[in-house]
Parts: C-alpha cells; structure tokens; sequence
C-alpha cells in the first residue's frame, strides 16, 4: 500500500515479548518496535490480558481486537491512530485505555466505545477531537479521563458529572472558561523608592518599626544560608548597592 510497511513481528517475536507482571498479569511489550500494521499473529495469543503497542506507526485497530476478551490493559499512544473499530466496545473488561497522541477525530470515537462501563482510565490527549460525545457520560466507573490538547469548546456535563472521576485534564483546549486567564498575583512587595538613613536620624517609632522589619530579615536570612563572604554594614538599616560599594562614605 502507500503507507509506510513497518516491520513484521512474527510470532516467534511476540511470545518473546510476553512479560509477567508482580500481579500475575501477562503483558505483550511491542512498544517501538516500528509496527505499521497490527500483527495479525497476535491472534495466537489473545488470551494476554495487557499489550503496549506505544510508539509504533499504527494507523488503524483491525476488528478482530473483539478476539481479545481477556485484555483489561490496552496502549496505544503515539501511533497515527485515526478512528477506532466499533468492536473495541466488546472488550467489556477494559479498565484501562491510552490512546494519547494520535490522530483521532470525532467521527472516528465508535458510539460502541461506551460500552466499556469497567474502564477506570480513558486518555484522548493529544489528539484532532472538536467535541467529545455526550454518551461517554455512562463510562460510570472511569475514574481519570485525559482529554488536553485537542480543539475542545465545549466539555459535557454529563462527562464532567461522573460519579467516580477523580481527574479531568482538559489542559490547552480552546474552551471559553480559559480564554481569559488571570495575571499571577506577585506575592513579593515590591518598592518604588529606598531610603537609607542612620538610627539617630529616626524618631522613637520610626525606629521600632524598622527595628522591626530588620529582625524579620534577619529571621529569613537565618533560614536559608547565604554565601559567606557576604558583607554586613550595622550601622545601616538596609544596605543596598551604593553602600556596598561606598561602605565609609556612608
């Protein structure tokens, strides 16, 4: 065809790839390995329960991914992924689904996709979506939906009203709540004019306020150590460059 061939995973290959996790799971680990089409031999082992198929040049999932009825662990971020077969929607023990940093429009979410009500996490990041379909509202159990960086305005409220869901990043979406963004609040006070003078030039509560403020400095500076070599003018109550330099003048 016209795009790229990739590279072919044999069989041989992926049993290779099988790795067993702490909890038992069997995970498929064919994260860049250059794949470009979805190995067809990995109908052997279908009853796998995780695969990482990240960073590869996938550009379709082929409907026979219904074969794979024991997966609950699905990656496929970063591929060039641009719409989902309606059999996802059979995977009915998915909790988790990356597909982080591809292609995918609107059009190319399968309304099956919501079928998959024990999906925990469900990241669309990344991706060419303009609007998310309401019907993702009845993912009752997702619990962590990533869906920054698309061309979002709006986000559902039945998205946004799931019962379980803990964390919704819709960063950098052009939606109106962020349009506007406030100014950070500078927390440093910051002065216009300072004036340098010695204690017998102020009155008694000038000099208990100043006596002050030094105090606090002088609390902060014990705080956090300073170099050495630092010098000190006692006889200012707050030095600045010009006394530094011109320490007896002053």
């Amino acid at each position: 065809g016209k795009g790229p061939q990739g590279k072919r995973i044999t069989l041989k290959m992926a049993k290779n790839s099988v790795r067993v996790l702490f909890n038992g799971r069997r995970r498929l680990e064919l994260s860049k390995m250059g794949i470009a089409t979805f190995p067809k031999c990995l109908l052997e082992l279908a009853d796998v329960e995780e695969i990482d198929l990240s960073r590869n040049m996938l550009r379709k999932i082929p409907n026979f991914i219904e074969k794979f009825q024991n997966l609950m662990w699905l990656d496929l971020h970063s591929n060039q992924i641009d719409e989902l077969p309606p059999e996802i929607g059979t995977l009915q023990n998915l909790t988790f689904l990356n597909l982080c940093n591809n292609k995918l429009t609107t059009k190319g979410l399968p309304e099956e996709l919501t079928k998959l009500r024990n999906l925990r996490t469900l990241n669309l990041g990344l991706n060419c979506l303009e609007t998310i379909p309401t019907t993702l509202g009845s993912l009752k159990e997702l619990i962590e939906l990533g869906l920054f960086d698309n061309s979002l305005t709006i986000i559902p409220k039945s998205v946004k009203k799931l019962p379980k869901l803990e964390r919704l990043n819709v960063k950098r979406n052009p939606l109106p709540e962020f349009a506007k963004e406030e100014e950070p609040i500078d927390t440093v006070k910051r002065v216009e004019s300072l004036y340098l003078v010695e204690k017998k030039d102020l009155c008694r509560i000038c000099l208990q306020v100043c006596q002050g403020e030094r105090d606090e400095l002088h609390k902060l500076e014990d705080a956090t150590p300073g170099p050495s070599n630092k010098p000190s003018f006692p006889s200012l109550t707050t030095p600045n460059s010009t006394a530094r330099d011109n320490q007896e003048e002053w």
